[in-house]
């Protein structure tokens, strides 16, 4: 169990709290599951720090994914060789991921279209183009049939861009993935015989990464898996060799009766969008969730009476990628002291371009 820092009297709470020996565990762990580095693409949108790219690339992890034009940048900053920005580009978006080619030409780009409009917008952008697939998600992306074959022959055909492959992210999935995923193999290898390149088969969130894994031609994607989270865990837990590397740091601010004790995580500090639990309390493994407003998080528990106001918890988030999202720099925590803090700069919408 990861323990209060001992200096936890000099940190304000709400606070962000990230154990870099525990993401390069993390990092390492990914590795072991897919075997080389050169198949990992980890999501910058889980954790949004140029640090964490740093300890990517160090291992040999030179790819990302990444939803946000903030994201690409902070990547290409960092000097990540591949980028691949999985996320529709319309509006100012399309200019804007343009400017960061001509900005960053030591950096290979990549975007994804699910449409010909896209591919019209995209035209002589010199841009790496990968199709987008819908594997039963339903959010962005084509099924993979006749159509998706006769887009990315579009593609293909379409002056000023380099066809990139196939993206498919498959978020809905938690155990099987063969019926899902058939149709977008053999589109793939309906592409592949009709001459047409499909240098990259990009795919997997986290629940699925371990059985994309085993595929030794595509690259897997997976976010959460770098810092981990609560959520996962408990649905995961043929993947518990990941530990939890961010937590979040929060106070008893208030005792306001019998059995309750109430903290600073209001929802401005812990993400919301779960049902309760949305964090888990180590310390508090009996605290139940009564009332949760924007700053005030309401517990009830038999031992409130025995705890001080002001007493420190450390919170497991049930889901770490947009809680990362709430804070603007996480507090670091080696040798159980803090000792810095990192930037999250990619939780900004813009950083230059």
């Amino acid at each position: 169990m990861v323990m209060l820092p001992e200096n936890v009297a000099e940190i304000p709470s709400p606070a962000l709290l990230v154990y870099p020996d525990r993401i390069r565990q993390n990092l390492e762990q990914m590795i072991r599951l897919v075997g080389d580095p050169a198949r990992l693409r980890p999501h910058l949108k889980t954790h949004k720090m140029a640090e964490v790219l740093q300890l990517q690339m160090a291992l040999g992890i030179t790819k990302v994914k990444c939803a946000t034009i903030a994201e690409a940048e902070l990547a290409a900053v960092a000097g990540v060789g591949e980028v691949l920005l999985a996320y529709p580009l319309v509006g100012p978006n399309v200019e804007r991921f343009k400017t960061l080619m001509r900005l960053f030409p030591d950096t290979r780009f990549q975007a994804t279209v699910d449409c010909p409009e896209a591919l019209v917008l995209l035209a002589h952008s010199g841009a790496e183009v990968l199709l987008d697939l819908d594997c039963g998600m339903h959010r962005t992306g084509v099924a993979a049939d006749t159509h998706a074959e006769t887009l990315y022959h579009a593609l293909c055909a379409t002056l000023g861009i380099t066809p990139g492959g196939l993206h498919v992210y498959d978020g809905h999935l938690h155990t099987q993935i063969d019926t899902a995923f058939a149709p977008v193999y053999a589109l793939r290898e309906r592409l592949v015989a009709a001459g047409y390149p499909v240098p990259r088969l990009v795919v997997s969130g986290t629940p699925t990464f371990p059985l994309h894994a085993a595929n030794p031609f595509v690259e897997c994607s997976p976010g959460t898996c770098v810092l981990w989270d609560a959520g996962y865990a408990a649905k995961c837990p043929e993947l518990a060799v990941f530990q939890h590397a961010a937590l979040v740091l929060t106070r008893v601010i208030s005792k306001p009766g019998p059995g309750r004790l109430c903290l600073d995580l209001g929802y401005k500090a812990i993400a919301a969008e779960n049902p309760h639990p949305r964090v888990l309390f180590p310390a508090l493994p009996d605290a139940v969730a009564v009332l949760h407003n924007e700053e005030h998080l309401v517990l009830e528990t038999p031992s409130a009476a025995e705890i001080p106001l002001g007493t420190p918890f450390l919170g497991i988030p049930w889901h770490i990628c947009p809680t990362v999202a709430l804070y603007a720099e996480a507090v670091v925590v080696q040798d159980s002291r803090a000792t810095a803090h990192w930037s999250l700069a990619a939780r900004a919408r813009k950083l230059t371009v």
